[in-house]
């Protein structure tokens, strides 16, 4: 049997077909009343009709022509509209492979664009006065063509940025479209020309030559004006269309990766899944829910899975590898952990320590640096190193479990367990002005919630709270990023969103004193750092050897040629490339690591060289120093917050 144009018919005498007319031909597998017992039937007629069509089966109700058909198809393609898909595999669902990664971003999920915001930094200035940097009338040709814009659209290009329209924005910053501009250039000689052609805008004009420029220079200055957005593609979920349209009970992989850790772990563990799609993802799912729980309980359940990893706190980075090797479940390990407390409240703090003791109890030796109480009081043994610090430090002071380390009177650690020293909560406090206050209102960056933040101003303000609460989205990606705009006038990302702010005029500057390395290059130390390094450099300037050699503080530069050694170029090492080992550094024969030549080591301050000032403590070099108050000073404050 068979189905032509919707009527069922017996092929031993089969209907004439009309050869001008399109005709629907559909061949009958079978033909059954729905019982119980008929699986096996049913799975072997779905075969034969998807093998026979090539991947499509029908069901028709045989009683009610009208009732609607169930279309059925066994391809990674809908046989209505015509959309498919490759076969899915885990690959597909990889932003780091080619097969999965949207092809408009890359898989990065942003793309670069030339900001506005950024081109036009000072609304206040006119396009003449340099609202547009590099195309004011210091330059000739790029103001030129400003200026003939201006006679067209009649503007002018003296007035402040922000007092012209609208219209006059974007003709400057999109460009006329294709409507022509007459032009005038002027060369050097004065001779003048004129051509019509449109305006390509600001924005493309920078874009064009940002491609276009094989001068490093060029492009730096340029880049200086992009900034990032959502791919529009993918919006921002950085996976090719067919990713995004696979789904688990309704919800999509993007989604998935947009949910916090605790979330994702308690939407896992409520998945329920039918039949075999049930067995099949039984093992999965356990997978999945014990790599979740790691990291719940190292204190990361606030971070979102598509985190990016460089956002990624020192401690929280330290707490995924802690967390990833839990999962390895690995016998007779030593683990070494720096700190992992880090950036953690209270309440998270206990979850680590229970993390760590779960670590131990598998049969591994964890050592931990720590300064948190919880820590010491959780460890089974404790070992203090002192009593001081520098050259006051570097013995055992104390041994053992932690009523021994109490017991030791020279151990600060256990003076201040046992309760014998403790930090002085102050007996005054510093009244708030009323009248200067720093206010922001709706924050709404990450996890925020229309958040308002009053802030006094001229008081010590301490913003806390659990681990993944918003304080860093609050203060670090939405009030510094404000004022940094503000205050310093710098180029930096956009802050979090938020609707306005009030009290920044109570502010000179805003300093960021993050944990990033000091200094922008290898060589940077804390004297060159902190400046103490070019007053030391102009007394040893100062001795008399040094001025009858003619020595100048340029001759004690270990950054400059002269009175560095020029076999390591003051560095002190050599780097030897092990090619595919990591490269190592060994000490230089010339100069033994003293990073000076020979000449300039013989010219000594107070019966020390540079090389022996240089390798003082901070608490060596303030006695040295004590004369010099300009150095004093600066060793003094570097004491003063621990650096001894």
């Amino acid at each position: 049997r068979a189905r032509i144009d919707g009527e069922v018919c017996d092929l031993s005498d089969p209907p004439k077909l009309e050869l001008q007319k399109k005709h629907t031909i559909e061949v009958v597998v079978d033909r059954f009343k729905v019982r119980d017992d008929l699986t096996q039937r049913l799975a072997e007629s779905f075969e034969t009709a998807l093998e026979l069509s090539g991947g499509t089966a029908v069901v028709a109700d045989m009683d009610d022509p009208k009732a609607e058909e169930l279309l059925f198809s066994a391809n990674f393609a809908c046989p209505i509209c015509g959309y498919s898909m490759r076969e899915l595999e885990p690959r597909l669902f990889s932003f780091n492979n080619p097969a999965g990664a949207c092809p408009t971003c890359d898989g990065l999920g942003v793309q670069q664009y030339f900001d506005p915001d950024r081109v036009i930094q000072n609304p206040e200035l006119s396009l003449a006065g340099g609202a547009i940097r590099g195309w004011d009338r210091r330059n000739f040709y790029y103001f030129q063509m400003l200026k003939s814009l201006a006679d067209h659209y009649k503007f002018d290009v003296e007035a402040p940025w922000g007092s012209l329209s609208a219209n006059v924005h974007k003709v400057v910053l999109y460009g006329s479209g294709k409507e022509n501009i007459e032009f005038k250039y002027m060369n050097d000689r004065g001779d003048t020309s004129i051509r019509r052609h449109p305006f390509e805008g600001v924005l493309h004009n920078m874009e064009r030559r940002y491609k276009e420029t094989e001068s490093s220079a060029v492009r730096e200055e340029l880049a200086k004006f992009i900034s990032n957005r959502p791919c529009a593609s993918c919006e921002g979920t950085r996976l090719r269309r067919e990713a995004r349209h696979v789904y688990v009970e309704n919800t999509p992989l993007p989604a998935i990766s947009d949910m916090s850790i605790g979330h994702a772990m308690e939407f896992f563990n409520n998945l329920k899944l039918a039949g075999q799609r049930a067995k099949i993802a039984e093992k999965i799912l356990k997978e999945i829910g014990d790599r979740l729980k790691f990291l719940v309980n190292v204190g990361l359940n606030y971070l979102t899975l598509s985190r990016s990893a460089e956002t990624l706190s020192g401690g929280e980075a330290q707490r995924i590898r802690l967390a990833s090797q839990i999962g390895a479940g690995l016998v007779g390990v030593m683990y070494v952990l720096d700190e992992p407390s880090i950036g953690l409240h209270q309440r998270d703090n206990e979850r680590l320590l229970g993390t760590l003791i779960h670590l131990r109890d598998l049969g591994n030796t964890v050592i931990v640096v720590e300064h948190d109480e919880d820590a010491i009081r959780a460890a089974d043994h404790v070992i203090d190193i002192g009593p001081g610090a520098g050259v006051h430090g570097g013995e055992v002071v104390a041994e053992g479990p932690l009523e021994a380390i109490m017991a030791v009177p020279e151990s600060l650690t256990g003076q201040y367990m046992s309760g014998k020293r403790k930090i002085e909560v102050p007996k005054k406090r510093v009244p708030a002005n009323p009248e200067k206050v720093l206010k922001l209102t709706g924050a709404r960056g990450n996890n925020l919630k229309d958040v308002t933040l009053t802030l006094p101003v001229g008081l010590f303000t301490c913003i806390t709270g659990v681990s993944g609460s918003g304080k860093s989205t609050l203060i670090n990606d939405t009030l510094f990023p404000i004022a940094q705009r503000q205050l310093n006038g710098a180029t930096i990302a956009e802050p979090a969103p938020y609707r306005d702010i009030q009290g920044l005029e109570h502010f000179d500057k805003v300093i960021d004193i993050d944990q990033s390395p000091i200094g922008r290059t290898p060589r940077s130390n804390p004297a060159t750092y902190t400046g103490v390094f070019t007053p030391v450099r102009e007394l040893f300037a100062g001795v008399p050897e040094s001025r009858a050699r003619g020595y100048t503080p340029g001759r004690f530069s270990f950054n400059v040629r002269g009175g560095r050694c020029e076999a390591c170029q003051g560095d002190g090492v050599i780097k030897v490339e092990m090619h595919f080992l990591p490269d190592i550094y060994v000490p230089c024969d010339q100069c033994k690591g003293k990073r000076y030549n020979r000449e300039t080591l013989e010219i000594k301050y107070k019966g020390k060289t540079i090389h022996e000032v240089l390798d003082m403590t901070i608490e060596e070099a303030r006695e040295f120093f004590d004369a010099v108050p300009a150095l004093a000073r600066k060793l003094q404050t570097l004491m003063d917050v621990g650096l001894t």
